[in-house]
């Protein structure tokens, strides 16, 4: 959301960023040119006062959300306000996994909304093809009010990023290869599947992994280390600022997940020339990595199969940089920009 607030400024639009409450860790990437609003929120459903208030004394021409939660609170502030805002709402996620892995009972209640209020829209956006079909299904939307627009991960100064000093000693030029994975320590990214494959690769050859991220699963995740024996070859550093810069000194990426809407961390990785693994997950590895012509799949926790991808990759076994960054210019900027526009009708 970021990226296209920055990408919506640079085409002449004026830009607001509306956040129930500006905190967290992004913040201080948001482009110079956008205006951050802040609803000061505890919670997304108390953030509907806030925007109600915000769109009568403001009148956009659009409102674009993301996420099912603020998505309803959009529309529904938009109803409340009778606003002439042409509204798009955007998911990013595979709703049927999300609703199966929930934790509190109103979750469940989510489908049923969607159903009922995703038609006031004026555009459904999912982020792939998995993910608009799950909607689709989970929901019954009719599927020609569902748009499929792939995030935009391809963005001007990625590369630039990249090429920033190392960030870890590991990523040397005399060091062993590194295995990167990416993502917060949650059960959605299965980092234990990650670190039971990568012991089994440390049985045949050496190598270090580094996981960056952070989140409710790092006790467990460290408990697993110290099990396998592996606390002084696996690193967790936590959130980083800059993960293309570990991204493009990476031997190989590896996509773990149980789930995903479309994981940008693929994207970047083929952007800077990185080959990847992934898990045929659902939805968006299969997508971006065309069946497995751009990389390996695995199924989801597999991890005698996961070891057998990242060496295949280690060995050599891989296609070159070019081929890797001619796939991630399809997932660009400029293409996403011009479809949200389109379907904000700006």
């Amino acid at each position: 959301m970021l990226t296209l607030a920055g990408g919506f400024a640079e085409r002449g639009l004026r830009v607001d960023l509306i956040l129930a409450n500006a905190e967290g860790p992004y913040l201080s990437r948001v482009p110079d040119a956008v205006r951050v609003v802040n609803l000061e929120a505890s919670r997304v459903i108390k953030s509907l006062p806030g925007l109600m208030r915000y769109l009568r004394r403001e009148q956009p021409q659009a409102l674009l959300s993301a996420l099912d939660h603020a998505n309803l609170i959009a529309l529904l502030a938009k109803r409340l306000t009778v606003s002439k805002a042409r509204c798009v709402v955007s998911v990013h996620s595979t709703l049927s996994i999300e609703q199966r892995h929930a934790r509190v009972w109103r979750a469940r209640l989510i489908p049923w909304l969607i159903s009922r209020w995703y038609p006031r829209a004026n555009k459904v956006v999912a982020v792939s093809q998995g993910g608009a079909k799950d909607l689709i299904h989970t929901t019954g939307l009719a599927p020609e009010r569902v748009e499929v627009i792939h995030n935009p991960v391809v963005i001007p100064d990625l590369l630039a990023q990249a090429q920033a000093p190392i960030p870890h000693f590991w990523l040397g030029a005399e060091q062993p290869p590194v295995i990167l994975g990416i993502g917060r320590l949650t059960a959605q990214k299965d980092f234990p599947t990650l670190i039971r494959a990568f012991a089994q690769v440390r049985e045949r050859r050496l190598a270090r992994l580094i996981i960056l991220g952070e989140g409710e699963e790092r006790s467990k995740l460290e408990a697993l280390l110290g099990a396998l024996n592996l606390q002084d070859e696996v690193a967790l550093p936590g959130f980083v600022q800059n993960p293309y810069a570990y991204m493009s000194r990476a031997a190989v990426l590896v996509l773990s997940s149980a789930w995903e809407g479309l994981p940008g961390v693929l994207m970047e990785a083929l952007a800077v020339g990185t080959p990847v693994v992934a898990t045929d997950c659902p939805s968006g590895p299969n997508e971006i990595l065309c069946g497995g012509t751009y990389g390996p799949l695995v199924q989801v926790g597999d991890d005698v199969s996961m070891a057998e991808a990242i060496m295949h990759i280690l060995e050599g076994r891989r296609l070159t940089a070019p081929v890797l960054r001619g796939r991630a210019a399809d997932f660009s900027l400029e293409r996403a920009i011009t479809a949200y526009l389109e379907a904000l009708n700006l």
